[in-house]
């Protein structure tokens, strides 16, 4: 595991975005898996501007998603697809096709998981895969729990997750309390993994994740220090603590 860490907020997004521009111009028809909230977006900012501004070109890589409220439909302003739509794919040359976003109005959520997880598979797999954590160690959706699906699948919210993510809607009683995600085996066949931390909310779980020398399913990210290549990528208030326990 690599473990990088900026100055600050800005300067983690400019950083991730470099490496994913890199890899873009190696391999023009990457594979990105990409996360929603708020830790990514000056990533994709980033992003967008080295479109703009440098001719970073987007017309051949294909995009999945880690996750979709369940029962929003992709035109709900509260959606994952809205979100990625507006935040990301219409400022860059990328095929809306060679988008992929979760699909929460699936009928049969654990089917369609199951298909997700083939398209990822059909493409050749992940490439490199962008992760946020959440304050109580989850990635993607997967909350700490006894045991963790590994496929896609439909999965309730921890009344933690839902209050962090109760910022982003009009009042909390309006938050989905289910969501489709990536399972950790799928997230984990990524090639490369980038997990990005900013802020003091994200202090104690990075500085909890960063010390361990084991794997437990109640901190799901745990599981991360087990793959080959993960790069961490902090800001100084997010690494308060692991530069502490060095």
């Amino acid at each position: 595991m690599k473990i990088i860490v900026e100055k600050d907020y800005e300067k983690m997004s400019s950083k991730a975005a470099s490496l994913i521009s890199e890899a873009i111009q190696k391999k023009p028809d990457l594979i990105l898996g990409l996360a929603t909230g708020s830790t990514p977006i000056g990533t994709y900012e980033e992003l967008i501007r080295m479109h703009k501004e440098e001719g970073l070109d987007f017309s051949k890589v294909t995009t999945f998603n880690l996750d979709e409220y369940y029962g929003l439909s992709p035109e709900d302003d509260q959606s994952y697809r809205y979100f990625m739509e507006n935040t990301l794919f219409k400022h860059i040359n990328i095929e809306k096709e060679n988008t992929y976003v979760p699909d929460g109005l699936a009928k049969d959520p654990n089917a369609y998981g199951k298909e997700y997880d083939e398209k990822i598979q059909k493409q050749g797999g992940i490439d490199i895969q962008i992760l946020g954590i959440g304050r109580n160690g989850h990635i993607a959706f997967n909350e700490p729990d006894d045991e963790l699906i590994l496929s896609t699948h439909l999965t309730g919210l921890t009344k933690d997750t839902i209050d962090a993510n109760s910022r982003f809607f009009d009042s909390i009683d309006k938050v989905p309390t289910k969501a489709i995600t990536m399972g950790l085996g799928t997230i984990m066949k990524a090639k490369k993994i980038i997990l990005l931390a900013n802020g003091k909310n994200k202090t104690e779980i990075m500085g909890e994740l960063l010390k361990q020398d084991k794997v437990t399913t109640n901190l799901p990210a745990s599981l991360l220090l087990l793959h080959p290549d993960v790069t961490v990528i902090m800001d100084e208030e997010a690494a308060e603590l692991y530069k502490k326990n060095l």
